[in-house]
């Protein structure tokens, strides 16, 4: 059975640093695709992508909200996908939850419809 279990999570004060990570288990082989997405505390809302990439090549794709303070990393031995956080502001707060696409995803995964396997989520939570 496929798990993600994520970690890391906590309380920071705006601009400091977290590191979350993804523990992936049950895989006979390795999701296509794994990413990181968000969903902040307002009822209602989506959950947003922060950062993806592709297991086979460790190519990286971020939103326009991480790019340059965001870095999304693998550990293949450990099947573990980390994100390092930086420069975190109070409207980074959320739930983070780690994602997983088939082993045979051909496209890449931009929307969270396109993951078959989700975390439970770490919550993060930036203070001014």
């Amino acid at each position: 059975q496929v798990q993600l279990v994520e970690s890391g999570g906590g309380s920071v004060q705006a601009g400091g640093s977290l590191t979350l990570s993804c523990l992936a288990s049950g895989y006979t082989k390795s999701p296509a695709w794994m990413g990181w997405f968000r969903q902040g505390p307002g009822e209602g809302e989506e959950r947003e992508r922060v950062a993806f990439f592709n297991w086979g090549t460790a190519t990286a794709y971020y939103s326009d909200s991480a790019e340059g303070r965001v870095t999304i990393s693998r550990d293949h031995a450990q099947s573990t996908l980390s994100l390092e956080m930086h420069n975190l502001t109070p409207e980074d707060t959320a739930m983070y939850f780690c994602a997983a696409t088939s082993p045979n995803w051909r496209v890449i995964p931009y929307c969270a419809r396109d993951y078959e396997a989700w975390g439970q989520g770490t919550q993060v939570t930036v203070s001014a």
